[in-house]
């Protein structure tokens, strides 16, 4: 259905909203034929949204009904989208709660309330909403794929922080050692020899064995470095400390090598998805668009790129826009 049909008379044979909820999701709808609204609820299942859909294509034969939500994506988006006589209409959490500001000063939040207001929305601002139309199944593995992927290199970072800050306390020669603690070196070495006194009992055969397994061949470097290890002085010897800090860097060290190996997966599906789109060509013609930012710049524009006027647009779906104050 075109943008241009969206809330004219006759149009669609009903509007309706929901508001999704953990345990209910509050509906209000109006039928086109008549000005009362309806209001209720239903279980947050996937049989009650089954039904309540089921319902509205019985009882409107068939014919499309508008459907507002307050989110462009999410379960209840993904739940509906199956059905082929629901229209769905994302309104964006922010216009919805200035309509909120403006029919309820408090500015409480209540289910029944907002889907009411997000019916209204929809009915009185039809030229702001556009129907959902989503991309093709390829293009959204990739976005989904890219987005988990961020959120998996965020932990990887937010856990090597935490390593640091323990290492800190017992350890700290090897933060002063290595640059990356997410390494499969420094995962190794903490494996093995978790504090300074076990690192200084093994001896230079073994570490130089240690360190060119991990590639680390340069003579000078390495003997520098088993010159630093006999030389360091325990940052304490305080029992509870050494203890309980072996204890949580062992565990962030295996966190950190299963995100690592995680994100070496993620790398590897967006890798071939991405070889496969019609559109790979296009991205990794743009400057600085490596086999990591390319997909993402993917993810980011997709392929209904109809959805952007203007340069603007693009800029301000970034969040790169100039703000004027």
């Amino acid at each position: 259905m075109s943008d241009e049909t969206v809330g004219k008379p006759g149009s669609y044979a009903a509007w309706a909203a929901l508001d999704w909820g953990n345990e209910k999701h509050a509906w209000a709808l109006q039928s086109a034929d008549s000005e009362a609204v309806e209001q209720g609820q239903i279980e947050a299942t996937p049989e009650a949204v089954d039904v309540w859909a089921a319902g509205l294509a019985q009882r409107f034969g068939g014919r499309s009904v508008a459907v507002a939500l307050e989110q462009a994506r999410g379960a209840l988006l993904y739940m509906l989208a199956k059905y082929e006589h629901l229209v769905l209409h994302p309104v964006h959490p922010t216009s919805l709660a200035r309509s909120r500001e403006a029919f309820s000063p408090s500015g409480a939040k209540d289910d029944p309330p907002d889907a009411r207001l997000l019916l209204d929305y929809l009915r009185r601002h039809p030229e702001r909403l556009r129907p959902w139309e989503p991309d093709t199944p390829q293009t959204r593995t990739i976005q989904f794929l890219a987005e988990d992927r961020r959120t998996l290199v965020d932990e990887k970072t937010r856990q090597t922080h935490r390593l640091r800050d323990r290492l800190k306390l017992y350890f700290p020669q090897m933060v002063a050692w290595f640059d990356d603690l997410d390494s499969p070196l420094v995962e190794d070495l903490l494996r093995r020899w978790p504090t300074l006194p076990e690192l200084q009992k093994a001896g230079p055969a073994t570490l130089r064995r240690f360190f060119h397994q991990h590639n680390c061949r340069s003579n000078e470097l390495l003997e520098e470095r088993l010159q630093q290890i006999r030389q360091a002085l325990p940052a304490t010897r305080d029992a509870a400390v050494i203890q309980a800090g072996v204890s949580l860097v062992k565990t962030l060290v295996n966190q950190i090598a299963t995100l690592r190996q995680g994100i070496a997966d993620f790398d590897h599906q967006l890798a071939e998805l991405f070889d496969q789109h019609e559109d790979a060509a296009l991205y990794r013609s743009l400057p600085q668009a490596g086999p990591v930012l390319a997909p993402r710049l993917l993810a980011a524009m997709g392929t209904r790129r109809e959805r952007y006027q203007t340069a603007a647009e693009i800029q301000c779906y970034s969040g790169i826009a100039p703000v004027l104050e």
